[in-house]
């Protein structure tokens, strides 16, 4: 029972929640966002576990379509219910884009540099285990170029400076480039509109198709997922679905209250909800992935880390940039689209030049400790610039460095590009993280 004490802590968390919706009550602000967003948090460690043991059940493409779907249920609850409200009243419609570019810079701007500096500190301190953990089964002469490899990176990588990347990865950076581009679109028309959610919409669709015709290796489970590994599987399956229904009537249940307490708390308080809306309620979404993110970094194994959240990115910046029109029109808004503000375009284009740096950075498969360093100041100086004008200069600087990166480093575009078009190697298999790990 104490392998499973996760599971009762969760419990804890959830059942307050519960209690309150069920029973109609209705605390203070303060308090329902502390309640509600515990429950919602905790819904998401459950789905983090559940989605880990899943694999051991599921296998090939299946299994990657229904953990990428289920693993963004809590991310996504509180953002596609500020986009349906938008429908009916306007003033909802600027929180539902703060929400969606808060939890694209924060997974980009702090998941991956915290990530990518802890593995780095790992090795430096124990030897570089992504020369051990590099491609397992992708180095088979015959199916990948030398260049692709990043083998030479290998040879003269320093463990505290550079942490080499799988090659596989370039199949996610070539459909987060597309969508990185593809997405101004959006400040440039003051809109995200529906022609742009269905591009959107079907590049993630054809992302589950190309990436689940590659092999997933066997996951490597931790915590209480490997507790769950360990049951018979007469056992774990229905202990698994049932874990999968629970955090989903849990998440369902408290997004919309969650959501009310966040704004409301804000005007209570006198701060900024927009802020609140931008930078809480991701952070508490994120917080189960970027823990167990972190706990794979700090055990030697940064490239799982890294490559989770590197899908995960893909999955926001399609299928949660482009649901949200689409919740909006559900919501009695207009099919042309999500109209945005001055505002709102600029903290799009914020997020869609840093997304476009992050794919710079990364075109040679190695993802530097300056990289980090700078994804992570860029992000914090945002919190120090205020006002239209700083946001425009904080543009600028990841347009500037990306462009470069990109005119330095401009023979990896052409095959980054190519990356999501070509065949997967059917005897090349690679870890496909898109459940929270």
């Amino acid at each position: 029972m104490l392998r499973f004490k996760g599971i009762l802590l969760v419990a804890g968390f959830v059942l307050p929640a519960v209690a309150v919706r069920a029973g109609g009550l209705r605390p203070p602000a303060a308090v329902a966002l502390i309640v509600f967003g515990a429950a919602v948090v905790a819904a998401s460690f459950l789905l983090a576990w559940a989605a880990e043991a899943a694999q051991l059940d599921i296998s090939g493409g299946l299994a990657i379509a229904l953990l990428a779907l289920i693993a963004v249920l809590p991310e996504y609850a509180v953002d596609l219910y500020f986009a349906f409200t938008a429908g009916r009243d306007p003033t909802y419609t600027g929180y539902a884009t703060a929400n969606m570019t808060g939890s694209n810079r924060l997974l980009m701007g702090l998941g991956w540099p915290l990530v990518v500096l802890l593995g780095l500190m790992v090795a430096r301190r124990g030897g570089n285990p992504a020369r051990r953990n590099l491609g397992r089964g992708d180095l088979r002469p015959g199916h990948l170029r030398p260049g692709d490899l990043g083998l030479d990176n290998l040879r003269r990588g320093d463990p505290g400076r550079v942490l080499p990347l799988a090659p596989g990865i370039r199949v996610e950076l070539g459909f987060l480039l597309v969508a990185g581009v593809v997405a101004f679109v959006a400040p440039v028309t003051a809109s995200i509109s529906m022609p742009l959610a269905l591009v959107l919409l079907g590049w993630f669709g054809y992302y589950l198709y190309r990436v689940s015709r590659q092999a997933a290796t066997e996951p490597h489970l931790i915590g209480t997922a490997a507790a769950l590994g360990e049951l018979p599987a007469r056992v774990r399956r229905p202990v698994v679905v049932a874990m999968f229904a629970g955090a989903a009537v849990v998440v369902l249940l408290c997004a919309e209250p969650f959501a009310h307490s966040l704004i409301a708390t804000g005007a209570q308080l006198g701060v900024d909800e927009f802020l609140l809306v931008q930078w809480l309620a991701p952070l508490a979404s994120e917080a189960p992935e970027f823990i167990v993110a972190i706990l794979f970094a700090t055990r030697g194994n940064a490239q799982d880390a890294i490559g989770t959240l590197i899908s995960s990115k893909v999955n926001q910046w399609t299928l949660l940039v482009g649901s949200l029109p689409v919740a909006y029109w559900l919501g009695g808004g207009g099919a042309a689209g999500l109209p945005l503000d001055g505002r709102q375009v600029e903290e799009l284009l914020l997020t869609a030049t840093q997304t476009v740096l992050g794919v710079a950075i990364l075109l040679t498969l190695r993802f530097p400790r300056w990289g980090a360093w700078t994804l992570l100041g860029l992000f914090a100086v945002q919190f120090a610039v205020t006002g239209t004008t700083g946001r425009l200069l904080l543009c600028a600087g990841y347009g500037l460095i990306a462009l470069a990166l990109l005119i330095r480093h401009r023979r990896q575009v052409g095959p980054t590009l190519r990356a999501p078009f070509l065949a997967p190697a059917v005897e090349s298999p690679r870890p496909v993280a898109l459940s929270r790990r």
